[in-house]
């Protein structure tokens, strides 16, 4: 089959961005055509993909995205139809992988009323709208329960195009069990003693993630645990903020950043806990990912994956709404129980679930069904 695939931006360290090089590896295995319109691209290209891109530019997002679509369109147009991936929401898509939340959702929860008379709320509602609005054709392919009730709640005619997915964790995260040599490696090369607790918080778009909610945290707890901490930040975003932030809240001491990377598997097993209470999220993988190597987790109810940690008791979650409160007595207590709550144990075990691992087979399956007109 011939397939197109969009995404405005890829780079290595996004959980959208690797979500979308995993299927469109799987679709190469099976011998698909792959072309993939990006603004775009850090990295290597896979073998075997066209990739194109895209030639527009505007100070304005919104109007970049509007270029974008406008260009992509007419570049589709002069080819034979084929079945059109998308993993932002935009017209023009077959199928539309749901990697972001649902924006009116957003919008009505996180900003004050005046967002709505925006160009940049206009905007994004009615990109959201050509995939979800009653009457559209677009499949879409959501990643948590929590996306799903809050797509229904906005665009109630969508439900027989919605279609569940599996998690997409890879394989190369599974471990059978912590690797205390490697703990020790890790450590040394950063300076943390034994006997010093390193809380751990990874992804790519600080303010989303929740840094804010971590360093006042972590600021909270009891002085001598806290003398204790160790906090490294990971992903591809600017930390100044957030650094001048931890200094102000007097625990710039304690604070590590780092760009994003790939040796995430090696800072699983160094810390001793990962703290992710992001405002809101689609999915969360680095929530699994920490579970099944038995890193015990804290986060927030608003993201996707929250279930799972509730699932395979591999961690505590916080309720909704949000309350700093609750997350900072959680922190304190985590900390405390480390070595003796089974949290760790709870992960690794959840671990052995074929299906955290399935989602790019099962994506590649619904494309290859849907760009044959099947429902």
């Amino acid at each position: 089959m011939k397939l197109s695939f969009l995404i405005y931006s890829y780079f290595p360290y996004g959980g959208q961005q690797r979500d979308f090089l995993r299927v469109v590896d799987e679709c190469l295995s099976r011998g698909h055509e792959i072309d993939v319109y990006t603004r775009s691209w850090q990295g290597d290209i896979p073998h075997g993909v066209n990739l194109i891109t895209v030639p527009v530019k505007s100070f304005s997002r919104i109007r970049l995205y509007q270029r974008f679509t406008e260009w992509v369109r007419t570049a589709l147009a002069a080819q034979p139809p084929h079945t059109v991936i998308g993993f932002n929401k935009m017209p023009l898509l077959d199928i539309y992988f749901a990697a972001d939340p649902c924006f009116v959702e957003k919008a009505e929860t996180q900003r004050g009323a005046y967002y709505k008379y925006t160009p940049r709320y206009r905007h994004f509602k009615h990109y959201e709208e050509s995939v979800f609005a009653a009457g559209g054709n677009t499949e879409v392919l959501t990643l948590s329960p929590q996306q799903r009730d809050a797509f229904l709640k906005h665009y109630p005619d969508c439900q027989d195009r919605l279609h569940d997915l599996p998690p997409g964790i890879s394989r190369d995260r599974q471990i059978l069990r912590r690797d205390d040599e490697l703990r020790r490696d890790f450590r040394r090369e950063f300076g943390i003693a034994n006997d010093e607790l390193l809380i751990l918080q990874i992804g790519s778009g600080f303010k989303v993630k929740g840094v804010d909610r971590s360093l006042r945290a972590i600021a909270s707890l009891p002085p001598a645990l806290r003398s204790r901490c160790r906090y490294m930040l990971v992903g591809q975003d600017k930390p100044g903020p957030f650094s001048k932030m931890a200094e102000s809240l007097g625990v710039g001491d304690n604070f590590i950043a780092l760009p994003g990377r790939n040796d995430i598997p090696r800072l699983l097993v160094g810390a001793d806990l990962l703290l992710h209470p992001a405002y809101l999220e689609s999915a969360g993988y680095v929530l699994l990912e920490a579970t099944i190597a038995g890193l015990p987790v804290l986060t927030t109810a608003s993201c996707g994956y929250a279930f799972h940690i509730e699932k395979a008791g591999s961690g505590e979650v916080c309720g909704q709404p949000f309350d700093q409160l609750e997350l900072n007595g959680r922190l304190a207590t985590m900390l405390e129980r480390l070595d003796s709550a089974p949290w760790s144990a709870n992960g690794l075990e959840y671990g052995k679930n074929d299906e955290l691992y399935s989602q790019a087979e099962a994506v590649a399956d619904l494309i290859e069904k849907f760009g044959r007109g099947q429902k």
